[in-house]
C-alpha cells in the first residue's frame, strides 16, 4: 500500500530521446519493458561504510519485494540491482558505468557517498538516468538545482547552522569550536559553522582539522577545551567520533556539548564499549529504531520483517531504503503507465506532503527537488540513541 499523497493526473508528450514508443508499439525507454522496471544502486555492502550501505539495500529491496509480491506497479515488477562499490570512487565509477551501459537502468537510486555522487552524476544526467535519493548529505547534492536529481535526506550543511543556532538560542552558547576531518565532508561542516556564527554574531573560538587515518586526539581536544567554548560542533564520521569522545572523557572533559549530524550517527557510536558517546548530540533526518520501543502496527510488523528476512536489527539505514523505495514507487505510480523520464520527474514533483510509516514527509514541486527541511535532535542516553526535539526546521 501506497502511503498518503495527493492524487494527481499527469500527461507527458512521448519523447523519442526520453523514451516513447516505436512503431511497433513497444517501449524504447532503457530499463523500462512491458513487464518490469530497472532500478539501480552503487552502495558499500563490504567496505567501511558496508553498515550503513546495507541497511539502506536491504532496506529498499524489502519494500521492492512487498510492491512485486502485491502486483507491481502499473503491471510492472521492479528488477532492483544494486552494485559493491566498498566505498572505493573507482569501484562506483565501474559500477555506474555497468549499471548505465550494460544493465540499461531507468534510474538510479540510494548512490551511496558524496565524492561517489559527485563523480558519476554527469555520466548519468549525459545518459538521461535520473539520481533519486542518493545516500549523502553534501550540498552539492542539492546545489545547484539539477533537473534529473532528487534528495530525501537531510543536508550536513544545513543541519549543522541549525545546530549552532538551536545550540546558540536555546542552551545559551557563547561561542563555537569545530573539530572536523580535513575533506571535503569535514570543510562542508566547517563552512556551515562559520557561515551560522558569523550570522549571529558570535564566536568561533577554536577550530582543529585532522585526517582521516589519524587515531590520536588528546592533543587537539586539549586545545580546543583550552580555548573556552563548550559546543563543539563535529564533521567526523564513526572512528574519529569515539575516538574525540574517549581523549575528552580521559582529560577529564565532561562539561562540553559535542554536536554532530548524519555522518557520525550509528548505532555503533551511541554503544560504544567504552561510554564515551554519552551525551552526545546529533541533528538527523531519521531517528532509529529500536527493538522495545512502543511501535504502530505497521512499523511493527516492518521491524519484524526486516530482522527475520536479514537476521539483525535494522539501523536508521534500512528505515530510509524502505522509504525512499516507498517514495519512488508513489512516483512511478503517478507517472503512469506510459512510463518515461519525463514521466518520472513529473511524478516526483507531484509528490505533496508524502508521509511514510515512519511519520517522516517528503515534499518536491517544479523548483524544489530537496524533500526534507528539518532535523530531529537526538541524543546518546545509556548507549542508545534518544529523541529530544520533534522538528527543528532549516
Amino acid at each position: 500500500m501506497f502511503r498518503k499523497i495527493l492524487a494527481v493526473s499527469l500527461a507527458f508528450g512521448l519523447v523519442t530521446s526520453c523514451g516513447g514508443k516505436s512503431d511497433e508499439g513497444a517501449s524504447t525507454v532503457n530499463g523500462v519493458s512491458d513487464s518490469e522496471i530497472v532500478i539501480g544502486s552503487f552502495a558499500d555492502l563490504s567496505g567501511p561504510a558496508a553498515l550503513l550501505g546495507l541497511d539502506a539495500v536491504n532496506g529498499a529491496r524489502l519494500r521492492f519485494d512487498e510492491i512485486n509480491a502485491a502486483g507491481g506497479i502499473h503491471g510492472r515488477k521492479i528488477r532492483f540491482i544494486a552494485e559493491d562499490t566498498q566505498y572505493q570512487l573507482p569501484k562506483a565509477i565501474q559500477a555506474v558505468n555497468k549499471l548505465v551501459n550494460r544493465d540499461k537502468i531507468f534510474a538510479m537510486f540510494l548512490g551511496l557517498g558524496t565524492p561517489m555522487n559527485n563523480a558519476v552524476m554527469q555520466t548519468l544526467f549525459d545518459a538521461n538516468v535520473p539520481n533519486i535519493f542518493p545516500i549523502s548529505g553534501g550540498r552539492q547534492m542539492v546545489v545547484p538545482f539539477r533537473p534529473l536529481m532528487f534528495t530525501a535526506r537531510g543536508v550536513y550543511y544545513d543541519e549543522i547552522r541549525a545546530g549552532v543556532r538551536y545550540f546558540v538560542e536555546e542552551r545559551g552558547a557563547e561561542s563555537i569550536c569545530v573539530m572536523y576531518q580535513d575533506s571535503d565532508y569535514g570543510n562542508e561542516i566547517l563552512d556551515a559553522a562559520t557561515d551560522q556564527a558569523a550570522e549571529m554574531g558570535i564566536e568561533i573560538a577554536a577550530v582543529s582539522g585532522h585526517k582521516a587515518t589519524d587515531t590520536e586526539f588528546t592533543a587537539s581536544v586539549l586545545r580546543v577545551r583550552n580555548s573556552g567554548c563548550k559546543t563543539v560542533m563535529l564533521g567526523t564520521i564513526y572512528k574519529d567520533t569515539i575516538l574525540i569522545f574517549e581523549a575528552a572523557r580521559k582529560i577529564g572533559w565532561d562539561d562540553v556539548a559535542f554536536v554532530g549530524q548524519n555522518a557520525s550517527y550509528s548505532r555503533a557510536v551511541a554503544s560504544a564499549e567504552s561510554g564515551a558517546a554519552e551525551g552526545y548530540y546529533a541533528f538527523v533526518h531519521i531517528a532509529v529504531v529500536y527493538g522495545d520501543e512502543e511501535m504502530s502496527p505497521e512499523v511493527a510488523r516492518w521491524y519484524e520483517s526486516f530482522t527475520e528476512t536479514f537476521g539483525r536489527e535494522p539501523g536508521y539505514a534500512a528505515i530510509e531504503g524502505y522509504r525512499n523505495a516507498d517514495a519512488l514507487a508513489v512516483a512511478l505510480e503517478n507517472a503512469g503507465r506510459d512510463l518515461n523520464v519525463d514521466a518520472l520527474i513529473g511524478g516526483l514533483e507531484a509528490m505533496k506532503d508524502y508521509q511514510d510509516i515512519f511519520g517522516y514527509h517528503l515534499t518536491f514541486g517544479p523548483d524544489d527537488h530537496k524533500g526534507v527541511d528539518e532535523s530531529i535532535l537526538m541524543t546518546v542516553k545509556d548507549g542508545r540513541w534518544v529523541k529530544l526535539e520533534e522538528s527543528i526546521r532549516y
